[in-house]
């Protein structure tokens, strides 16, 4: 950070690009900041991914599964890599058109890409998407690879939006502590109390329910939680998945988004359709619960984000195995919960400019704090 005698940079306008592990599609966020403070909120939009898309990013992330070198395109996910670019190229050229925004007026890009395989322990994450070819067809500067340099000082490289949702929580009456729980693919928390920040994945989240839901009946989602909300949970299934070590490890950690797939198989495969993704949202609310005995004190306020916040039955869920804390949507406090994930990257990739850290040793375990994105010019 500036020390007090630095100037502080003036805030540009960044787009900020995400496409989560849930493979859904790509979140598309303007923010004006300086990397620090959040100056405003602009307008955000959403690219689904087609069926062809999903099917060869499904594919793409089963090929994966082989690789050791982190710039190897085996297969499909070279195809897979070319497919991202193009999707996001033309998400953020619709976004402009659909909003007036000229290219010339946007600082910065911040691409996340799409992630196909994260083991830290390996010093291994990988995510596709083509940093140069995106900023050469949108004329626009491009941040890209942001997990990189984390991995590869021994960090976990995720989650990197913690010292985002730390100047999301500076703007708001919350009582402290404050958790902020993002509900993607793999479920996420960054803890906040004054000065302390802490994050680490908590387990599975939306993942193991679209998957489950799609082998059983070709359902991308349990839309509103009704399915789920119509079975029974098996808590002895819960607690055998929670018996797994990650569970009781403290923070920082993070998780594959299939590190649990083949466990979660064998407990769900004789199951009814409603049982099943009843069990599997209670196993996202139990997980998030089992990290608040890992955490220096019990959050007094859980603000939840990402697709996971959509779901009427997981944040019921959530709400009675996190009482007696508050448990509220982040559009209960006046954000943009669906593109949140899209925001934080657009702050990340100023951040990133300004040589400002992204990664601490209380968030990803890496050995000190630190900056990272590769930067490409068109």
């Amino acid at each position: 950070m500036p020390t007090s005698t630095q100037a502080k940079s003036p805030p540009v306008v960044a787009i900020g690009l995400m496409s989560g592990t849930s493979q859904d599609g790509v979140d598309v966020a303007l923010i004006e900041t300086d990397g620090e403070d959040i100056s405003r909120f602009g307008p955000t939009a959403y690219r689904t991914y087609s069926r062809a898309e999903r099917a060869l990013l499904r594919s793409a992330t089963a090929a994966a599964g082989n690789i050791t070198e982190r710039a190897a395109r085996p297969g499909a996910v070279a195809e897979a890599e070319t497919a991202v670019t193009d999707a996001h190229a033309e998400a953020v050229e619709t976004f402009l058109a659909g909003n007036g925004i000229a290219a010339g007026d946007v600082t910065v890009i911040g691409f996340h890409g799409q992630t196909l395989l994260h083991r830290p322990r390996q010093r291994l994450t990988v995510q596709i998407g083509n940093g140069q070819a995106l900023a050469g067809r949108l004329g626009i500067a491009v941040v890209h690879d942001f997990r990189a340099a984390d991995v590869a000082a021994g960090g976990e490289g995720a989650p990197l939006a913690p010292v985002f949702h730390r100047a999301l929580v500076r703007r708001l009456d919350r009582a402290a502590p404050v958790a902020v729980l993002n509900l993607g693919g793999v479920a996420n928390v960054t803890f906040i109390d004054g000065d302390t920040l802490i994050a680490c994945d908590t387990g599975p989240g939306n993942a193991p329910i679209d998957d489950f839901l799609r082998v059983r009946t070709g359902a991308l989602l349990d839309a509103d939680g009704k399915i789920a909300a119509a079975g029974k949970v098996d808590e002895q299934a819960i607690a055998r998945i929670l018996a797994d070590a990650f569970f009781a490890k403290p923070p920082p950690k993070s998780l594959d988004r299939n590190d649990f797939r083949g466990l979660i198989g064998e407990a769900f495969h004789n199951c009814s359709v409603e049982d099943g993704a009843a069990t599997l949202t209670a196993l996202t609310a139990a997980a998030v619960a089992r990290v608040v005995s890992l955490l220096p004190r019990a959050p007094n306020t859980w603000i939840v984000a990402g697709g996971g916040a959509r779901n009427p039955t997981l944040m019921r869920m959530l709400a009675e195995r996190l009482a007696p804390a508050s448990v509220e949507s982040g559009h209960a406090a006046g954000w943009s919960v669906d593109s949140l994930e899209a925001q934080a990257f657009a702050y990340l990739a100023v951040r990133s400019l300004h040589g400002l850290p992204l990664s601490f040793p209380s968030t990803t375990g890496v050995p000190r704090s630190l900056t990272g994105g590769v930067l490409v010019r068109p």
